[in-house]
């Protein structure tokens, strides 16, 4: 066997230029960079002293052959060309990897047979004996990978994935993998900043992986120092006497990093769930003298080091994946930006986030970028000296060039050019629509519906709450410029409007293709109490689409309560049953509301009893056509408000109101008691009444008059109709 060998050392997409200068401070000759990987040469010790100090790489593997192939055959002859009985007992234990295709093998899994097959039949006794197969803790781990026409076949001297140091047994919803985030470290100079004794900090901290790496650097401890079990272990090649004195020497060099009086590294996490989890990272990788956490909201962040010392702030905020997180993270980032510049004057700060649009929006310059990889999504890595000649807004610089840092609360951020324009387009929009709620005591309305084309969100209020629906962009939109907009709006809306940033809601409306429905946006089942023409309603911000108040029909619903005085009411698809409230609230003599929604029956009934009604209202729950299909007896008052379109699983067939509204207004207007008036109405955009209706009923369209002043500049949000029997 060679004492001089080729070496592979892989790595996450991105890490290829930090692993190569790493590899080269380690020992590793000749050594160049390929994707996702680095290839050099080395001796058996310069391997193992890979194995035990990169903070970068995946897996090492040591190239045991490279041969041409062009069949399944020559694969199976090239590897049993190895003289494997220098590597693996014929009693051991085996684990094979196969990665790539070509060369006629496109399933990994055949691959890793044929790779397996001539292993076990180079070392199969005479007797039989032969190697088993262990994929979890073999003796021996074979990788062989296939590029263009060649195979490379290795022994992985790690083992496990080197990211995977031991101390990591909980972790959050989202963690980096250690060698990612000891990347990012690295890039952000924390090495540099550690020599010179500076601090580290970071305000949302999870369970601790940046900063027990971060430790780890600073007390010189080698990554992979606890780990027991290697791919070596086992190894007939391994020289133990050479890996006992590597190993001890990384035990002498941790023994005297220790010593050393520790650095301030602090992390604060607002999630009491992740406070023990990450202490226990901690205590596990042997820090706990040099890493503490705190719970704490990034809000109060402030580091308090030393006198005078700086250092390093490093963070990786949320992406955002659910829908409706625009507004929380864009308000999470302006925070960190304020905490920046109040708390961290001075010091270096690193943000790694999938979402640099949201990192533009912290009103810091970043002097550096790098573009990384967490997985398979794309993410930048924004270096920022927290200096106050870097403050900036938007694509400005700040003018308080030379503000000095305070204990004041933070400033509100500035906004862009885009985002002043519609902060002030809601506020000319409250002082003209908040005259008229206070005079009519409405407490929900909508104060902006994409008055300006480029800003095409709806803004409504709920109290105190503000709910904004993103209509989603065209597809002929730059969707960065879509997002850019968004978050320009969802800047000023709390600045404008006075409210507070945690109290706005983001949802995004779009059309709705084939067999598509909307579906549940959360589970946080948080209701509030609003107050409509005297009856109380509970709304939803949360959880659904729609809060379970329709805010463009409030006219219509006041309307209901003064006609339906000792009458039968009907609400058919009742939703929440608000209409039904009213009609009680105006004295029906009993009412009857039908729809298929289990969820939304159960919050009518909510609606029903915070009223004090109960006995004489029923609630049904049924497909409202096969309901209306059966003797029903008559109503008085009957008011239908169908979605668009529904293909419910509980119901038989899909409902298009254009299609079905003929037969559904027929079914109901049987229904109908002599003298009796029933309403109509959707908000299907390109609605035509279907004109035999009109030759059989009295029929009055009545649209204009149902829309309020909060409506009236979108007069399409929805049709009404009046009818009654000829």
């Amino acid at each position: 066997m060679s004492d001089r060998y080729e070496v592979v050392l892989t790595c996450p997409k991105g890490l290829e230029g930090l692993l190569l200068e790493e590899a080269r401070a380690l020992g590793l000759e000749e050594a160049r960079e390929q994707t996702a990987a680095v290839r050099g040469h080395a001796e058996i010790e310069v391997a193992y002293r890979l194995c035990l100090w990169s903070r970068l790489a995946n897996r090492v593997l040591l190239v045991l052959s490279r041969f041409a192939m062009n069949n399944a055959d020559e694969l199976y002859e090239g590897v049993q060309a190895v003289d494997w009985r220098d590597h693996l007992e014929p009693f051991g234990s085996l684990a094979v990897e196969f990665s790539g295709n070509g060369s006629g093998i496109d399933n990994t899994h055949f691959g890793a047979l044929k790779v397996k097959d001539a292993i076990v039949d180079r070392l199969r006794t005479a007797g039989g004996e032969r190697p088993s197969i262990d994929k979890l803790n073999p003796d021996l781990r074979v990788h062989l990978r296939l590029d263009r026409g060649e195979a490379v076949l290795s022994l992985d001297l790690s083992g496990h994935s080197l990211h995977q140091r031991g101390y990591r047994l909980q972790q959050g919803a989202a963690p980096l993998k250690e060698n990612l985030a000891a990347a990012i470290l690295i890039r952000a100079g924390w090495p540099r900043i550690a020599a010179e004794g500076g601090a580290l900090a970071d305000p949302m901290c999870g369970v601790g992986t940046f900063l027990v790496e971060a430790a780890l650097m600073a007390a010189d401890i080698a990554p992979n120092l606890k780990r027991e079990r290697w791919g070596f272990s086992n190894w007939l090649g391994h020289v133990p006497a050479i890996w006992k004195k590597l190993h001890a020497e990384a035990e002498q060099r941790a023994a005297a990093g220790l010593a050393k009086p520790p650095l301030w590294i602090r992390g604060y996490e607002a999630d009491p769930r992740l406070i023990q989890p990450g202490r226990n990272n901690v205590e596990r990788a042997g820090l706990s003298d040099w890493v503490k956490i705190y719970q704490g909201e990034l809000g109060s962040f402030e580091p308090r080091p030393d006198q005078n010392q700086k250092g390093l702030v490093i963070s990786n905020p949320p992406y955002g994946e659910r829908l409706g997180d625009e507004a929380s993270l864009l308000y999470l980032y302006q925070n960190l930006g304020e905490r920046l510049r109040q708390a961290c004057l001075g010091w270096e700060a690193a943000v790694f986030t999938g979402a640099p649009e949201l990192g533009k929006r912290m009103g810091l310059r970043s002097h550096k970028q790098y573009a990384f990889w967490n997985g398979a999504l794309p993410c930048k890595l924004l270096l920022i000296k927290v200096l106050t000649e870097q403050f900036v807004t938007g694509d400005r610089r700040a003018r308080e060039d030379d503000a000095e840092p305070t204990n004041e609360a933070p400033q509100q951020a500035r906004l862009s050019e885009g985002g002043q324009m519609f902060a002030n387009r809601l506020q000319k929009n409250l002082k003209q629509l908040g005259k008229w709620a206070r005079r009519e005591g409405v407490e929900c309305y909508r104060l902006y519906d994409a008055d300006m084309p480029e800003y095409a969100v709806a803004v409504d209020l709920y109290r105190d709450w503000v709910h904004v629906q993103e209509y989603a962009a065209p597809r002929s939109v730059d969707p960065d410029k879509a997002q850019a907009r968004l978050l320009d709006a969802l800047a000023a809306i709390p600045q404008a409007l006075g409210v507070a940033q945690n109290r706005v809601v983001i949802k995004r409306r779009e059309r709705q293709a084939g067999t598509k429905q909307y579906q549940r946006q959360a589970a946080q089942g948080e209701f509030m109490e609003v107050s409509e023409g005297g009856v109380k309603l509970l709304v939803n911000l949360t959880d659904y689409l729609d809060t379970g108040l329709f805010l463009d029909h409030r006219p219509l619903r006041l309307r209901l309560q003064r006609e339906a005085a000792g009458k039968r009411f009907l609400n058919l698809f009742c939703y929440t049953a608000t209409a039904t409230v009213h009609a009680a609230k105006g004295g029906a003599r009993s009412t009857t509301s039908v729809d298929l929604s289990k969820t939304y029956l159960d919050w009518a009934r909510r609606n029903l009893a915070l009223n004090g009604f109960s006995d004489k209202h029923r609630l049904e729950q049924g497909d409202v056509m096969a309901w209306l299909g059966e003797d029903r007896g008559e109503y008085e008052l009957i008011f239908i408000d169908p979605p668009t379109f529904s293909n419910s699983k509980r119901m038989e067939g899909v409902f298009d109101v254009q299609r079905d509204h003929v037969e559904l207004l027929d079914l109901a207007m049987a229904r109908l008691a002599r003298g009796g008036v029933l309403y109509f109405s959707n908000n299907f955009r390109k609605f035509q009444l279907d004109e035999s209706l009109v030759t059989r009923y009295q029929v009055e369209e009545i649209s204009v008059q149902t829309l309020d002043p909060d409506f009236v500049r979108n007069p399409k949000i929805h049709r009404a109709w009046r009818f009654t029997a000829r």
